[in-house]
């Protein structure tokens, strides 16, 4: 339950806190207050948009934080709690509880942190949605449209209907996937099969020519060396003939040519011929030299003999490579390129079917997929049927107890029958109906306001003050269905008086024995029932009113409800009133307690 809430800077309220309990609590004050800033930040801490205008004037944030207690919630819900703190990194306080807290900045940012660690607001949504719940003034308006009442009527139907409306999305997703499927290939057939052509012409080209992994960056050297033949050759053999003459090549220069191996010879034979020792030690040397020169003249002799000797040779690789810079030019920018891009069309013709079997094939899953969610569709709709009935009666029930015993709520499910312009339109028991992603019905809640009046739509039927007590009834019934632990209503009695307003208060006490139960009213006859009572006190000061919150003792409370009935002060007959209401009240809630 909400244990806690502490509010900065939020609207008229500087700083205030309050703390809750269980059964009922009411808040009350003055018009203009504050009282609504506690269920705004209530609204803040379940992840709802931030608002900066809410920012309190002159202040540079509002600061909203709440203590939550989750010691008695169910293990399912206790388990999601855990797994959410968890996955957040977020911690719970010391005594168990959980704290949330929301920033709303004057410039418009916002801030959530739990257990403090700083998370996005949807994770204080997730955190809250099970354990509190909110329904204010705006959600008679809320559930009077048809979506929201479908919605009120699945959320009875629980699980019995939850499990099929997830089964029915399921399968229409499957199905709307099949029908875009369907149409974008019959539409498209034309084009796939003009892709077909091209790539399979593409291949063609390429496997004719069958290019090779880097070969064009081979071809390129091999075809910078056989440019630079002629001169290559004439470098190696002139290099040749220096070193060993012009005999070996043929050389124009005649047998008499020397080159540097036979000079260098004779310089040995000279030296070695000599005796003088100085000239004898350099043929070592010489004969060094003449070994060297001998290596590099075997080299040369190796280097001509590699060279290509076939004129043609240049020719066919630019031929080659002529054919390589064709594919290039068209799909890649080197011949990987070209490879890579061949195995990716062969695989887009391997997926492409054209053929009307594959049409055939498909179309078959399209009826195959309608059969599966029509069946759903209609198991929908019977499930939603059998709960309207029991919602209807629930409701009328709870009416009666609300000063409306003659009223009846009737809740209808009907097909809705496909538009002229819908697009997907699905056959259920022979009739074309729409397929909308919460199934083929509408659901609509009609009122019978007394034993003989019409029954109609609910905003047709009934008064201001009636539709109160059927939004409060069906919260009431809704309530059976939901697992939180919190429910606030924000001054859900407006337009009630009298007797019914007693009914009201008594039925919020008495789902205050399952629930915690917030009540922000105008109401005394709903107030003098509390457990707890809080007033929001606003005081005017020189530049701006402040608001606060305090726990009222039972003294306290006799003077509030007694403004609240008279709206004259501390009176002797409010006091009266004030205290009969009470006694009351007291007495109803001792009686229920025994009885229960």
């Amino acid at each position: 339950m909400l244990a806690e809430i502490r509010i900065d800077s939020l609207g008229v309220i500087s700083q205030a806190s309050a703390q809750f309990h269980e059964g009922l609590t009411v808040l009350t004050g003055e018009t203009g207050a504050g009282k609504t800033m506690i269920v705004t930040s209530l609204h803040l801490l379940g992840g709802a948009r931030a608002d900066a205008g809410r920012v309190r004037v002159g202040a540079q944030r509002a600061v909203v934080e709440g203590r939550f207690s989750t010691g008695n919630v169910g293990p399912r819900i206790a388990a999601e709690i855990d797994r959410l703190l968890e996955s957040s990194g977020a911690e719970r306080d010391e005594d168990g509880t959980v704290i949330a807290a929301r920033t709303v900045g004057a410039d418009g940012r916002s801030r959530a942190h739990l257990g403090g660690r700083s998370v996005p607001a949807g994770v204080l949504a997730d955190l809250t949605s099970p354990l509190l719940t909110v329904h204010g003034q705006n959600d008679q308006l809320r559930l009077q449209r048809p979506d929201q009442q479908r919605a009120a009527l699945d959320e009875y139907g629980g699980v019995a209907v939850g499990s099929l409306l997830d089964k029915y999305r399921a399968l229409r997703e499957r199905w709307l996937e099949a029908r875009a499927e369907l149409d974008e290939r019959t539409r498209s057939s034309r084009e796939l099969a003009q892709e077909v052509d091209r790539l399979q012409f593409a291949l063609n080209e390429i496997d004719a020519v069958d290019p090779q992994p880097g070969e064009d960056d081979a071809i390129v050297a091999e075809v910078r060396r056989l440019g630079d033949l002629d001169s290559l050759r004439s470098a190696a053999v002139a290099a040749h003939i220096a070193l060993v003459g012009a005999s070996d090549l043929g050389s124009e220069e005649g047998p008499d040519s020397a080159g540097a191996l036979d000079l260098l010879g004779e310089a040995r034979a000279r030296v070695e011929s000599s005796d003088d020792q100085a000239l004898t030690v350099l043929a070592p040397r010489l004969g060094e030299a003449i070994t060297v020169l001998t290596d590099v003249a075997s080299d040369l002799t190796g280097y001509l003999d590699e060279l290509p000797s076939d004129p043609g040779a240049l020719d066919a690789l630019l031929s080659r490579q002529a054919e390589l810079k064709t594919l290039t030019r068209k799909y890649a920018a080197d011949v990987d390129g070209v490879l890579e891009w061949a195995a990716q069309a062969r695989e887009r013709l391997g997926r492409i079917d054209v053929s009307a079997d594959a049409l055939a094939a498909l179309a078959a899953r399209v009826d195959e997929a309608a059969t599966e969610l029509a069946a759903a569709a209609t198991g929908l709709s019977k499930a939603r049927a059998k709960a309207s009935g029991k919602l209807g009666k629930a409701v009328t029930a709870e009416l009666a107890g609300l000063a409306m015993g003659k009223a009846k709520l009737e809740v209808e499910v009907r097909p809705v029958p496909a538009g002229a312009q819908d697009s997907a339109p699905l056959e259920v028991d022979g009739q074309l109906l729409h397929a909308g992603s919460a199934g083929v019905d509408e659901v609509e809640f009609r009122l019978a306001a007394h034993a003989h009046a019409p029954s109609l739509p609910l905003g047709k039927s009934a008064s201001g003050g009636e539709l109160s007590r059927v939004m409060l009834a069906l919260e009431v019934v809704l309530a059976g269905a939901q697992s939180s632990a919190t429910m606030v209503f924000d001054e859900v009695d407006a337009g009630v008086g009298g007797r019914a307003a007693v009914e009201i208060g008594r039925r919020l006490a008495r789902l205050a024995r399952t629930h915690q139960v917030i009540v922000v009213t105008h109401l005394p006859q709903v107030a003098a029932f509390a457990d707890t009572h809080l007033v929001v006190d606003k005081v005017d000061g020189k530049r701006s009113a402040d608001s606060g919150v305090r726990v009222l003792t039972d003294e306290q409370r006799v003077v509030e409800l007694a403004r609240m009935l008279a709206g004259l002060g501390d009176t002797e007959t409010g006091r009266a009133h004030a205290e009969e209401l009470l006694a009351t009240a007291g007495a109803e809630r001792g009686s229920s307690a025994a009885s229960s």
